[in-house]
């Protein structure tokens, strides 16, 4: 009898956990089922129509040849590499003095950096355009990275990372002659590399999702990253939503691939293995 009960409840969970999962994942469905549909389908009938009745990719076809989307491709690609790389960089090396070091104030440091973490950033936008432009970074792809080159979230993140790590690790690493900046590269980056790839996928959806801030830094076409490009879309074809939907697809089918690749890195690893009492 328990063992029935528990089946069930096992079911029952499953079973709403998937509608939750189908609920998630319909706009995305809805979204490729948009961008396959042909000029004769009417996209808002009802009831909706999930699967196009005519499906082609002419809506893809149409969408890269009208616009340079290959170039905003490309930028896109750039600004977020650049941004996921400087932003792992200044963060580990601000979270990890923070975590490991002893200094005066350490803790304040700290409380004042995350509470960062309140400030909307719209607030600090002006300033930062005002900043971008007396440093002559607009229209560059610096411009758009500047405000991403480390995050308050970023360097709790890595913080709490980094207190993980035992502390016999880094007393064998500095019994063995290693530097500061060698026992941060070589032993603390590697044991926390979970964190790591978590932060960057954070970080690259990020970059590759803006569109506020290159918009305003942003006056040369050619710099256009894909939210740009797809914000074009509804101008060019008058607002046909089979091609704003064909645009959207290409903008977020990296970010899925880079997910769907780096999940399986995201595990909890045994820094600690190594150390035996």
């Amino acid at each position: 009898m328990n063992i029935k009960k528990s089946q069930l409840q096992i079911l029952i969970t499953y079973g709403l956990l998937s509608a939750i999962a189908l609920l998630t994942l319909f706009p995305l469905l809805w979204l490729v089922s948009t961008s396959l549909k042909s000029p004769t389908e009417n996209i808002l009938q009802s009831p909706p129509q999930l699967w196009p009745s005519q499906p082609t990719l002419d809506n893809f076809t149409r969408v890269w040849e009208s616009l340079p989307f290959g170039q905003y491709l490309y930028n896109s690609i750039i600004v977020a590499l650049l941004t996921v790389i400087l932003n792992l960089l200044f963060c580990s090396l601000a979270a990890y003095p923070l975590a490991r070091l002893s200094f005066v104030g350490r803790n304040g440091i700290f409380i004042a950096i995350v509470s960062t973490i309140m400030i909307p950033f719209q607030i600090v936008m002006i300033p930062l355009y005002i900043l971008i432009v007396q440093l002559g970074l607009t229209n560059s792809y610096l411009g758009m990275i500047f405000p991403s080159l480390a995050s308050a979230f970023g360097i709790f993140l890595l913080r709490q990372a980094f207190m993980g790590v035992p502390k016999e690790i880094e007393e064998a690493a500095r019994m063995d002659g290693s530097s500061e900046l060698g026992l941060w590269w070589f032993v603390m980056l590697p044991a926390i590399r979970p964190s790591l790839i978590t932060l960057a996928i954070f970080v690259f959806i990020g970059a590759w999702s803006d569109f506020l801030w290159p918009l305003i830094v942003i006056q040369d076409e050619s710099l256009y990253t894909l939210p740009l490009g797809v914000s074009k879309l509804a101008g060019t074809f008058s607002l046909d939503w089979r091609l704003v939907a064909a645009g959207s697809i290409i903008s977020i089918a990296p970010v899925l691939l880079l997910f769907i690749f780096l999940q399986r890195f995201i595990v909890p690893t045994d820094t600690g293995s190594g150390v035996k009492g």
